[in-house]
């Protein structure tokens, strides 16, 4: 039997092990799926519904236990491990909520013929999840999976798989066996899920990983779920008030060591404002600081691994060759740590300006008018998230309709309300969680009609 061996990201020490799924072992897997399948399908969506709110309040319950494992493995400060495993337990009433709204049964009719929508499960779904939340990023996908009435096989991360199984190990003391297995492993048990007898892929993660999947499901025409990378525009207007712009684009690059799929990766500043905002982030990244998770004045924690801190080091490295300037932070960066940077006089050719980062780094160019902003802004394959800040929210509102991404904020995140779907556009998604309608994608919708007496 072969072993994942999960590291603390701060120190590379063992944090434990937990056995991997063996690739012959799956089909089996498969099978116990498709074999619970009818009985949890058969429940109805307040009974489904009712077993998960029951794990919410031991997630919630043991938040502490979880939190400081989900801390130790992935690297972010404790009190934010703690928080993303409270917000996972707070979060799943009003999700059931939701579902029981959006799955019940519609009539439809016209002058001679009645028919009915159901929203029926799909079967048996592989959900695939990343590191960067390894609780709140399986929840988003695992929640609709099991509402609508499927089976799943989840699969977390191998950078995460200890974590992932505690959460799975809560959630299977209330459902019923076989509805929620686990598969340990890295890419090739990924890759195996993806070719098994299954009915929909459920993924998050990279963009290239998606494609990979994309093409692996095709010969079965299974469902797909992608949520995919970013390279998120922040948009700062002439009118925009610099100190709140600043303070956001901070926030929004530095949180969790900008290891977030909707982190703000290029800021592109109206020439007449540049060197007022300027001065503003560099004053709000001097408010941040890197630690480990037990350190309680830590902002944020260490890169996962060092292939992604490589990455990182690379981009930067690249820019300032290329004519970017440093305008906080330095080149020497503790071990296993990127410190908060800001470059500056970055241009569009650049590799950081085109690629996806996921590191703790501000990078700010200078535009002359709206078209060219829209221009810079859209000239990606990406499509997340994308922010704008003005005053006249008139006029910001009007930029933003004109920005080519699935969420957009307008002096804000573009986190909306609990109603709006997780939504990418281009290459950052394919289908989309969240809402009524992000429900009816782990659906299967089937008509019966019948003529009118």
């Amino acid at each position: 039997m072969t072993y994942l061996i999960s590291l603390n990201p701060a120190t590379g020490e063992p944090v434990g092990e937990i056995p991997t799924t063996s690739l012959d072992a799956i089909p089996a897997l498969v099978c116990a799926a498709r074999e619970a399948l009818s009985g949890w399908s058969d429940l109805s969506i307040e009974k489904r519904g009712e077993c998960l709110l029951r794990a919410a309040q031991d997630l919630l319950n043991e938040s502490e236990r979880l939190g400081e494992l989900l801390s130790q493995e992935m690297g972010k400060p404790l009190r934010k491990g703690i928080g993303e495993v409270r917000f996972c337990a707070q979060s799943i009433e009003p999700r059931v909520k939701q579902a029981v709204a959006a799955l019940q049964a519609r009539r439809s009719s016209d002058a001679d013929t009645e028919s009915t929508l159901y929203y029926d499960p799909l079967g048996v779904c592989a959900v695939i999840s990343p590191w960067n939340y390894p609780m709140s990023m399986p929840q988003w996908m695992l929640l609709p999976a099991l509402l609508c009435g499927n089976t799943v096989l989840f699969k977390p991360s191998e950078e995460t798989p200890l974590i992932g199984q505690a959460y799975a190990d809560v959630l299977n003391r209330y459902l019923p066996p076989g509805v929620l297995q686990v598969v340990q492993g890295p890419d090739q048990q990924g890759r195996a899920l993806v070719e098994a007898d299954i009915n929909m892929v459920a993924f998050t993660g990279s963009r290239e990983a998606g494609k990979d999947i994309m093409t692996r499901a095709a010969a079965g025409l299974k469902r797909l779920m992608l949520e995919l990378g970013g390279k998120d525009p922040l948009l700062v207007l002439d009118d925009a008030d610099l100190d709140a712009a600043a303070e956001f684009a901070c926030a929004n690059s530095f949180e969790n060591a900008g290891q977030v799929c909707v982190a703000t990766e290029r800021v592109y500043v109206d020439r007449q404002v540049l060197k007022c905002f300027e001065q503003r982030v560099s004053q709000q990244a001097a408010l941040y600081r890197t630690g480990a998770w037990l350190d309680e004045n830590a902002s944020f924690g260490p890169m996962i691994h060092d292939r992604q801190r490589e990455h990182v080091l690379d981009q930067i490295e690249q820019a300032l060759a290329a004519g970017a300037r440093l305008l906080y932070g330095g080149v020497d960066h503790p071990p296993r740590y990127i410190s908060p940077t800001v470059l500056t006089d970055c241009s569009s050719d650049m590799w950081i300006m085109q690629q996806e980062t996921f590191g703790p780094v501000v990078c700010i160019q200078a535009y002359d008018n709206l078209d060219e902003a829209l221009f810079l802004a859209n000239s990606t394959e990406y499509g997340l998230g994308a922010v704008v800040f003005g005053e006249d929210e008139d006029r910001a509102w009007q930029v933003a309709r004109q920005l080519e991404a699935g969420m957009i904020g307008v002096n804000k995140s573009c986190f909306g309300t609990v109603e709006c779907p997780w939504v990418g556009a281009r290459q950052s998604g394919y289908g989309f969680h969240g809402s009524a309608e992000g429900f009816h994608q782990f659906c299967q919708l089937r008509v019966v009609s019948k003529p009118l007496s």
